[in-house]
């Protein structure tokens, strides 16, 4: 559908995004994950077609679109931004903005807004202004009326940032939902990474605005100390990490979390990496995936995915104990 490719973009002469190819398919649930500065929001900020990036092309279903994209294509794209500003009026009055300026007939507009309204649950607060929201309230708001205009491509910047756990599961139900009613393509930034492994079918990581290795679980930046050899330490929270690298100075470290072995005891093996710790967290990729995170404090929070059946044969759970270990050379440093 919507494409980068060769894009860097600057803002007052800093790099903020460096981006060889980077794509959005047709009917693609996305998740883009990274820590604040990464880049997420301009990066959607390009999809939306509201910026054209300072180096390289965007294209649309493989045709470059000129530096201003036609306000008709525009209008198949919507964003929602972190913090977003719903209008002057009530709720029933915004939802039904962007279907009264698209010229539909009251009628239409009534229907429309009724359907979404109730997918999001928001029927109960359709005579509320803003100032009797709550701010997860005003994000649903938000994402209810970029959806009730229909577009082709929805991109949400943090849409559960302010929104308990069943708001946010209500939210991304209600999405997946418009998914298998028409073709919708929807890509999210977040930082809340379950639910980017819960929701999305693609998860891509920034780090630096350039895309990562690894999701950023496990990204680090640090001060890599000279020493002797091609192994330096980096001290992260409590521990020290090994790293094969002839590198030295600020740099980001990425552990892939396909590349820690989790143990009940330490075992023998050359990883120079061993931590002790207990585990903090488990979650499943997706329903039936067989795939499980777990993230465990081992003087520092790092997160290693095992398959569903290592997970049962080491009775993994929230404070049992755990060993992760990994090789200096798995550390990626960039």
């Amino acid at each position: 559908m919507v494409e980068l490719r060769g894009v860097r973009h600057r803002y007052d002469g800093r790099l903020v995004l460096n981006l060889d190819h980077f794509a959005v398919p047709a009917g693609a649930m996305l998740a883009v994950v990274g820590h604040n500065g990464s880049g997420k929001s301009t990066l959607l900020r390009l999809l939306a077609l509201l910026e054209a990036p300072t180096e390289g092309e965007v294209l649309w279903d493989g045709a470059p679109l000129p530096r201003r994209a036609p306000p008709a294509l525009r209008r198949r794209v919507t964003l929602v931004e972190q913090r977003p500003i719903l209008l002057r009026g009530s709720v029933l009055e915004n939802l039904g903005f962007g279907l009264r300026v698209r010229g539909l007939r009251r009628t239409e507009v009534t229907r429309q807004v009724e359907t979404v309204a109730e997918q999001f649950g928001l029927t109960p607060l359709l005579e509320r202004r803003r100032h009797e929201l709550s701010d997860g309230e005003v994000q649903r708001v938000a994402v209810a009326r970029a959806l009730a205009v229909r577009p082709d491509l929805l991109l949400l910047d943090e849409p559960a940032s302010s929104a308990d756990r069943a708001a946010a599961g209500a939210l991304y139900r209600a999405l997946a939902t418009e998914r298998t009613e028409r073709p919708l393509a929807i890509c999210i930034a977040s930082h809340q990474l379950e639910d980017a492994y819960r929701w999305a079918d693609d998860i891509r990581a920034l780090a630096e605005g350039r895309l990562s290795p690894v999701t950023p679980e496990n990204l680090f930046r640090v001060d890599l100390r000279a020493g002797a050899g091609d192994t330096k330490h980096a001290r992260v929270g409590a521990i020290d990490i090994a790293v094969a690298t002839d590198r030295t100075g600020p740099v980001v470290l990425a552990v892939p979390p396909t590349d820690i072995f989790v143990s009940r005891e330490p075992l023998p093996s050359s990883a120079r990496n061993v931590f002790p710790g207990r585990v903090t967290r488990i979650a499943a990729q997706r329903p039936g995936g067989g795939v499980v995170h777990v993230t465990a404090d081992v003087g520092v929070e790092l997160v290693a995915i095992v398959t569903a059946e290592a997970a049962r044969d080491l009775a993994l759970a929230p404070d049992a104990p755990v060993v992760f270990s990994f090789k200096a050379s798995a550390v990626r440093v960039f």
